[in-house]
């Protein structure tokens, strides 16, 4: 399983050893990779993975906290804030404070939000669709399985037995 690792853009192999054995480099080798297809898809736009991700699940979960929604993606209050603001800016996102906890934030989409994920939503989905091709659809199954019991352990997002 210790293959040499080519680039496209290199003809000498490195030997990656038992890195190849580790599961956290081989799934952020595929990260890699699955951002440069995300990223030539998406040339030429101001589509970001993780802003796109953000609007999906506010359209999904209406009036969401913000807090809930960082540590569902595991992304710092700061950085959180931060890219909520972005697309407030952009006039994709609303907050607002609830009158029965001042602490809190909750979004939503604005129009101009929804109709970004409507303009956008095909191709995003296509880019996933994409991520697929060197897998049979039971070895997508068995990986998506395999990667929910890592990433969510016990959480609500946890497989079911």
């Amino acid at each position: 399983m210790n293959a040499p690792f080519r680039t496209d853009t290199d003809d000498d192999a490195v030997d990656l050893g038992a890195l190849t054995e580790s599961v956290g480099f081989m799934i952020r080798m595929a990260q890699v990779r699955i951002y440069e297809q995300f990223f030539d898809e998406f040339a030429g736009t101001d589509v970001r993975p993780g802003e796109f991700t953000v609007l999906w699940l506010i359209d999904l979960n209406p009036g969401m906290r913000q807090g809930a929604l960082a540590r569902t993606l595991a992304i710092k209050p700061a950085h959180m804030t931060k890219l909520v603001q972005r697309l407030v800016t952009a006039g994709m996102v609303r907050r607002t404070v609830p009158p029965e906890d001042r602490r809190s934030i909750l979004l939503a989409l604005t129009a101009k939000g929804r109709a970004y994920l409507e303009t956008h939503r095909d191709r995003f989905l296509a880019v996933h669709a994409a991520e697929r091709t060197a897998l049979s659809e039971a070895e997508t199954a068995q990986l998506l399985t395999l990667l929910h019991k890592l990433a969510f352990k016990d959480g609500p997002n946890a497989p079911q037995s």
